[in-house]
């Protein structure tokens, strides 16, 4: 992606909002040569350098980047469903700066070459940052262990077999204790397969609508094994993605007991609940399912407490063909990564969460977790920025979201939280 040295920038008249100290003041940030110069009070119209540009915020919001842990790019294999190009022009129209690109591609990211491909078709065509994510296993098969060391020479930044959840308890010690050796970071999707084999939440609904039901235990008893198994190797474990009350006990319990674990909730599970599937909806056909009430507010509270560390977009585009179809027949999946600001400012609308809250899930813990310099406002910080109002009202229009498929769960909802700029690196991506 070729960031290049542009003039140096100035948002000024702007509401900074840094959820690495949780702080919202007025002020400005002054940014050059790609990095954070200053940010305050005193970044002004008058105080910057008289050739920077000068952006009049009229009291928008001005934050970190978005990092977004948990999405499917399409290349390479499967550019018919999404490219890099547009994944990142959807990223960067949604305030996502950085992308963690997940490794279920043809062929999948097991091999250095592809790694290296991936890095450099982002810097061709990208807009934002896209990070590789590795597989974990070869083939992402759930047999033998990915090449770890030479994964991560070649630019992985952590290693996961996305969907594909490892049964093998003896395969996923190795690949942990491995994973240790490297101090590298292993994002497990936990599912019990067997037990995962329906389509959506089980429970009363489910049997009204005549759905398969996938139990709460599908992810829970992963969880278990997992946390056992980060207990024995000492490794640094990130859950994909968790949708359950039973998830947050496990996590709260690993947590409590200093285990380096860490976990995600997808934007969808926070903000609908399977009374949004109504009439066979396909396109909120989702892994794990979207699940009861009470469930989708245990998550809402995990964010406000700090129990879930990061909320993800869980970006994942499905074309027509596999979507139009009965729903115990469509394929899993929504995209996401676009409307996953908007969405999350549903719940500080709400008073559910303060904006900080949300911001520090979307951007400065998955910065943390993934050891990046992102996810601040600060000097010396990448100048990975984004403006937004979040107020500004809007309905979701499949046609004009970015993405290559429109299967958004979104469909003509009614949001707040507009992003009117977008600067990776201190060059903009969107506006």
């Amino acid at each position: 992606m070729p960031f290049n040295a542009q003039s140096p920038v100035a948002l000024v008249n702007a509401r900074l909002v840094d959820p690495a100290r949780g702080t919202e003041t007025h002020g400005g940030v002054f940014a050059r040569d790609g990095l954070i110069v200053a940010v305050g009070a005193e970044v002004t119209a008058q105080s910057v350098p008289s050739d920077a540009r000068i952006v009049d915020c009229c009291g928008d919001v001005v934050a970190p980047g978005l990092v977004d842990m948990q999405a499917f790019v399409g290349e390479p294999g499967a550019e018919h469903r999404e490219t890099i190009a547009s994944a990142t022009a959807a990223a960067a129209a949604g305030g996502v700066t950085t992308i963690l690109a997940r490794p279920d591609t043809h062929p999948p990211v097991d091999d250095p070459a592809v790694v290296d491909f991936l890095k450099r078709r982002a810097r061709d065509t990208g807009s934002v940052r896209v990070l590789p994510m590795a597989a974990l296993t070869r083939a992402r098969e759930g047999r033998e262990i990915a090449e770890f060391g030479l994964l991560l020479e070649a630019g992985a930044v952590a290693f996961g077999d996305a969907g594909h959840s490892l049964r093998n308890a003896q395969v996923m010690r190795r690949a942990l204790s491995y994973a240790r050796d490297f101090d590298a970071l292993v994002v497990h999707f936990a599912e019990e397969r067997d037990l995962a084999e329906g389509v959506m939440n089980e429970g009363e609904f489910a049997s009204r609508l005549g759905l398969s039901g996938v139990p709460a235990e599908a992810e829970s008893i992963v969880l278990e094994r997992d946390m056992r198994l980060v207990a024995l190797t000492g490794a640094r474990y990130h859950a994909a993605l968790v949708s359950t009350e039973q998830s947050l006990e496990i996590v709260s319990r690993a947590k409590k007991a200093g285990l380096p674990v860490t976990c995600a909730v997808s934007i969808n599970h926070l903000t609908l609940n399977e009374n949004d599937i109504g009439d066979y909806r396909t396109f909120l056909k989702l892994r794990p399912p979207l699940r009861r009430e009470s469930a989708r507010r245990a998550l809402v509270e995990a964010v406000e407490s700090g129990l879930i560390d990061v909320i993800v977009s869980d970006h994942d585009p499905q074309d027509v063909e596999t979507k139009r179809l009965p729903f115990a027949e469509a394929e899993f999946g929504a995209i996401g990564i676009e409307t996953m600001l908007a969405a999350g400012l549903r719940l500080v609308h709400s008073g559910d969460l303060a904006l900080p809250q949300l911001l520090r899930a979307m951007s400065t813990r998955p910065a943390e977790i993934l050891r990046l310099p992102q996810g601040r406002l600060a000097a010396g910080a990448p100048a990975d920025i984004i403006r937004f109002d979040p107020d500004e009202p809007f309905v979701v229009d499949p046609e004009k979201l970015r993405s290559r498929c429109k299967n958004t769960p979104f469909d003509e909802a009614r949001m707040q939280g507009r992003v009117k700029l977008t600067l990776v690196a201190g060059v903009v991506a969107y506006e």
